[in-house]
């Protein structure tokens, strides 16, 4: 792989993840050191970017990611700003020339979205989303029999993504409890990473309907703050869900799940088999096989966990029977951007995947405002 540089735009706590794996990225795929550098850095707030530069080792820095953008010694951006700021910036880095790693979820609206796509594909940069569960072995492995057709017909599907990081009332207001920065909720937040896991491994929504619900109402402004503020985005959403092909489906997201720590699950079942998977114990991606009763020793009907635990082609370290961790699914989706950037391929999950999710996340919220069922084509094409 060439060596290239990445100018950071944002360094808050996502900000931090994804430069955990810059710096040990080639070690992981037997690189040489230096192969993928932070060149640069751009952190909203003057007063953070100097620091922030510093503990991660970082030369360049500014509070200006216009500037960063300017410099012709950057391959690619890594965009990990608040939702609001994403249009702006991608747009501006289409237009550098330079290649664009976003987190999710894409934009703030569907229309957002459609003219980011647009801009991106008219610069002819390479882009990628950042859809860190793809990256699990047992996802990846998922995907592989769903493809191959192991289920048979797929009855329907189920997925799940539980935190329990806003249950304390007295946990202050943020940007991700304002929709005017954050667009919305728990579905934005951790809806686009449960839905992208759906879409990846069954293909389009068609229609979605959905209640998405804000449990607790009012929060302290600031931390220790008696003063209280109004939360306008949703603690959970509940919905029901048709894939494109009329296939149905429940998806059920919160960040108020009492005792979960980080717990993204599904389950699919066909008239074959069935899969299911739960990010909290990642090493193993639980199988049914109904053609299992015609084994040769008699029935042997039942789920099975097969051992996908950190099977990533080509990897060096760590060691292929370790547990895989979040950290390290950031790790592989961002190696396989950069190695996209390298062989000059197509990269993915692409940010029109990320637009695919805005649409069903806009459907959830018109549904969930005038309860009713509601197509992606309408909110596709602002009906």
């Amino acid at each position: 792989m060439k060596k290239l540089n990445i100018g950071m735009i944002g360094y808050g706590g996502i900000g931090r993840v994804h430069v955990m794996p810059s710096g040990p990225s080639p070690f992981l795929r037997g690189r040489p050191a230096g192969t993928v550098t932070v060149a640069a850095l751009a952190p909203p707030r003057p007063e953070t970017a100097e620091r922030a530069a510093a503990e991660i080792g970082c030369a360049v820095w500014t509070a200006d990611y216009r500037e960063l953008l300017a410099r012709d010694d950057l391959d690619l951006v890594d965009i990990c700003v608040p939702n609001h700021q994403h249009e702006a910036i991608i747009v501006a880095a289409a237009q550098a020339g330079k290649h664009i790693y976003c987190e999710k979820p894409l934009a703030m609206d569907v229309a957002e979205g459609q003219r980011i796509v647009a801009a991106v594909a008219k610069s002819g940069v390479k882009s990628q989303m950042t859809f860190n569960f793809r990256f699990f072995p047992a996802i990846i492995r998922a995907k592989q029999l769903v493809e191959a057709g192991f289920l048979g017909r797929i009855f329907s599907f189920r997925g799940r993504y539980y935190r329990s990081s806003y249950i304390d009332p007295n946990k202050p207001l943020s940007w991700r409890l304002r929709k005017d920065i954050s667009g919305g909720g728990a579905l934005f937040d951790l809806g686009s990473h449960v839905l992208d896991t759906l879409y990846y491994l069954l293909g389009d929504f068609g229609a979605v309907q959905a209640t998405l619900e804000t449990l607790i109402k009012e929060r302290p402004v600031a931390s220790g703050a008696t003063e209280t503020g109004p939360v306008d985005v949703d603690d959970l959403a509940l919905m029901h869900l048709r894939l494109a092909d009329g296939t149905l489906g429940l998806v059920e997201i919160s960040r108020m799940g009492t005792g979960v720590t980080n717990d993204l699950q599904f389950e699919i079942y066909g008239d074959q088999g069935a899969i299911r998977f739960r990010s909290e114990d990642p090493s193993w991606l639980e199988v049914y096989d109904v053609r299992d009763a015609d084994h040769p020793l008699g029935g042997m009907r039942g789920f099975r966990k097969l051992e996908t635990v950190q099977r990533y082609e080509g990897a060096k370290s760590p060691d292929w029977s370790m547990t895989p961790n979040f950290v390290r699914t950031h790790a592989e989706c961002q190696y396989q951007f950069l190695k996209a950037i390298a062989e000059d391929r197509p990269a993915s999950p692409t940010l029109a995947d990320g637009l695919k999710v805005q649409e069903v996340m806009a459907a959830a919220e018109r549904s969930s405002a005038e309860s009713r069922w509601v197509t992606l084509g309408e909110v596709r094409t602002g009906r």
